[in-house]
């Protein structure tokens, strides 16, 4: 007899990236991250569809990004945060 387990896909840990406006472009946000160089590189991959944003691929540099969504980019994930008050 066979017993069904169900297997629990475990998300890798992100990174947080505070934001201190209610959005942000995408390019600009792999910049803020530290996860590109330039914007230039940035642009590329995300022409290349080298970036996802909450687990689908995305290929608009200007997507708008607000707390709560995901961007994941060779193996490095980033969560965009609301950055506290102060």
């Amino acid at each position: 007899m066979r017993v069904k387990v169900k297997a629990r896909l475990r998300r890798p840990p992100a990174e947080d990236v505070p934001i201190t406006t209610e959005f942000i472009k995408l390019d600009s946000f792999l910049k803020l991250a530290n996860a590109v160089e330039s914007g230039g590189m940035a642009k590329s991959l995300v022409a290349d569809g080298a970036v996802t944003v909450n687990g689908q691929v995305c290929t608009q540099r200007g997507k708008k990004l607000r707390p709560g969504d995901r961007v994941e980019l060779e193996g490095q994930v980033f969560q965009v945060t609301e950055a506290p008050c102060i």
